[in-house]
This record gives structure tokens, sequence and C-alpha cells, in this order.
């Protein structure tokens, strides 16, 4: 049991910085600071967004521990780093996408204070694009 809980601690780490990483990631695509557009203008289209990318990180993170735990904690946590990032950037470059494909400037319209739908497109695009990951890890 007591190696089981050291996994789980090493694992909750690793996905605390990829957690951190991805948050990094959408606070750099928007203007201002992310955790203010949410905490203090209360931006419902920011959190919908953070979340999703939340959402989505937590699926490839969760589907390279189960399918690489029988591999050995070394690799499979080697996975996980891998993926985590993979999705990072992977989600940072289908909201940069979606930003040229769409009227307006998108980190933009997802921090605005009301809610726009811009923010359930982008929410969209990050967890399609974590299913595409995921569904790559599959065995």
């Amino acid at each position: 049991m007591l190696a089981s809980i050291g996994y789980a601690v090493a694992y909750t780490a690793v996905g605390l910085v990829l957690l951190a990483l991805g948050y990094l990631a959408l606070d750099l695509l928007t203007p201002g600071h992310l955790g203010r557009h949410i905490y203090e203008d209360r931006s419902v289209s920011a959190a919908i967004v953070l979340s999703a990318g939340f959402l989505a990180q937590g699926a490839i993170i969760f589907t390279t521990i189960w399918n690489n735990a029988t591999a050995g904690f070394g690799q499979a946590l080697l996975y996980t780093v891998v993926f985590g990032v993979l999705g990072v950037l992977l989600q940072a470059v289908a909201f940069l996408v979606l930003d040229l494909l769409t009227p307006g400037k998108m980190g933009a319209l997802v921090t605005e204070v009301r809610f726009h739908p811009a923010s359930l497109v982008s929410a969209a695009a990050q967890l399609s694009v974590a299913a595409i990951i995921v569904a790559s890890i599959w065995p």
C-alpha cells in the first residue's frame, strides 16, 4: 500500500504541474491576467475556457496513467509528462487556429466579463484536442 501511496503522490504532483502549465499557456494566449479575469472580474467566459482546459488535461493525464501503469512506474510517469505537455501545446495550437479562423481576437472574446459564446467554442476545441490525444494513447 505504501508504494501505491507514493505513486499517487508522484502522479498528482506531475498532474498539478501539467495543470499549472496549461493555465500559464492560456494566460499567455489571453490579454491581462487570467486569474483576475476569473476571480476579480468574474468572467464566466474565461472560467469556461479554463475549466475545459483543466478537464481536457485531466483526461489526458488519467489516460496515460491508466494505460501505462503496468509498464512500470518510471515509464508511466514519463508517458504522463510527454502526453501532458503535448496536450498543452496542441490545445494552444487549437486556440491560435481558432483565433485565425474566427472574427475578433479569441483571447479578448473569452475573457470578456459578460458571457461570450466564443468561450464555448474554445472550450469545445480544447476538449476535442484532448479526445484526439486520448484516442492515440489507447492500446
